[in-house]
């Protein structure tokens, strides 16, 4: 019990110590030992890495699961650690509505049937979705997470303990400045004579010279006492800032892991969106082989029963349609008249220069000098703007 007593007292001390001193740094009445450039530089680093990890999680959450609702929950189960209940995405109840409307008109009828097979499409997309999900977190978000809740929180431990230990090493130094100035004047005071006169420094000569050799002694033995206990702080110190460089070094391995999470993660979203392409263009295929006037569903007469519908198709490898040469584009280009042209797909616009465009309307196109020959300045009634070529197909 008296241990602990002892220990407590010597606890409280020491947090007593440091608060005088951080309290007396702000203060600007106490000096502070700076740390040296190389490990102010590591600890930065370390606090940029973990605020745009933190970001990066937040947002990759959000782009894998929009819902704010449905993430809060997930979160309370992961807390809790319980597997969240297992829901559909909103691609696997599209489908599943599409597959059940279907069924009802009739896979029979080519507008059930053609139901059915969106919805069986959706689905795919929907279960691709939710590879992409469970890929990213195993390979991205978790990692990441295993991060800030493992090695940054031991660095900022360790960086707590190297402010401590600072701050003891400042204390120190302060009280064996005090005690040098202390022991300073108690010399100078030896060395001078006492006031009075003669029969007064007989009087007390045996009395003083005792008192200052017992000061003396104090204040010898109180700098004596400083001086070792700056050297523990001092290696106490220099032992914590070699802990915590080495830790704010590994940083730099965490970099080079994310870098490979990073690319699962671009993996997986490739093989997403490449398999969402694969399941849409042949989804395509098979709607292009339905009959183009159904007179069973709509009581219309079929004039060509056997047209089928033309669903243009954009390679993956291109965000744009191939350029097409095109003799036409290329008299317009060196005339200063305009054209009628019909648009072949749907285009937004990327900015106010430009014209978006709705597939099969007929729009007025000229050539303006200057301009990329990828481009035609578009016309639609008071609007005009910038139009990509590949869009055009111009009418005689």
């Amino acid at each position: 019990m008296d241990f602990n007593v002892k220990r407590l007292a010597a606890d409280a001390g020491t947090f007593l110590s440091r608060a005088v001193q951080f309290t007396e740094e702000k203060l600007g009445q106490a000096e502070k030992t700076e740390l040296d450039a190389h490990l102010e530089n590591l600890l930065g680093r370390a606090e940029c890495t973990k605020h745009w990890t933190e970001k990066i999680m937040k947002q990759t959450e959000v782009l894998l699961q929009p819902n704010p609702n449905v993430r809060m929950e997930e979160f309370l189960y992961e807390k809790l650690e319980k597997k969240a209940p297992t829901r559909f995405n909103n691609h696997e109840l599209l489908g599943q509505s599409m597959i059940d409307s279907g069924n009802e008109f009739g896979p029979g009828t080519a507008y059930g049937n053609a139901l059915i097979k969106c919805g069986e499409t959706e689905k795919q997309i929907g279960g691709a979705e939710r590879e992409l999900i469970q890929s990213s977190a195993i390979n991205f978000l978790t990692p990441f997470r295993n991060f800030l809740e493992g090695d940054f929180k031991t660095i900022l431990k360790e960086r707590k303990l190297l402010q401590n230990k600072r701050l003891d090493l400042d204390a120190a130094k302060t009280r064996l400045k005090k005690a040098r100035m202390a022991d300073a004047r108690a010399v100078q005071l030896n060395t001078s004579p006492p006031p009075g006169g003669v029969e007064y420094v007989v009087h007390f000569s045996y009395m003083l010279n005792f008192l200052h050799v017992k000061w003396l002694k104090m204040w010898t033995d109180e700098v004596k006492k400083a001086e070792q206990e700056l050297r523990i702080t001092q290696s106490e110190f220099d032992r914590q800032a070699e802990i915590t460089r080495l830790l704010l070094e590994g940083v730099s391995s965490t970099h080079a892991h994310h870098l490979r999470c990073l690319n699962d993660f671009v993996e997986a979203q490739t093989t997403y969106y490449a398999q969402c392409y694969q399941y849409m263009v042949d989804l395509q295929k098979q709607l292009g082989s339905f009959p183009s006037t159904f007179s069973s569903n709509n009581n219309q007469s079929s004039g060509s029963a056997g047209a089928s519908i033309s669903v243009p198709t954009i390679p993956l490898s291109a965000s744009l349609p191939a350029p097409v040469a095109s003799s036409g584009f290329s008299e317009l280009r060196n005339s200063s008249g305009s054209r009628k042209a019909r648009v072949l797909y749907d285009y937004d616009a990327a900015g106010s220069s430009e014209l978006s465009l709705l597939a099969d309307e007929v729009i007025m196109v000229s050539s303006v000098p200057g301009m990329d020959s990828d481009w035609l300045m578009g016309e639609r009634g008071n609007q005009k703007g910038k139009v990509p070529i590949t869009y055009l197909e111009l009418l005689n």
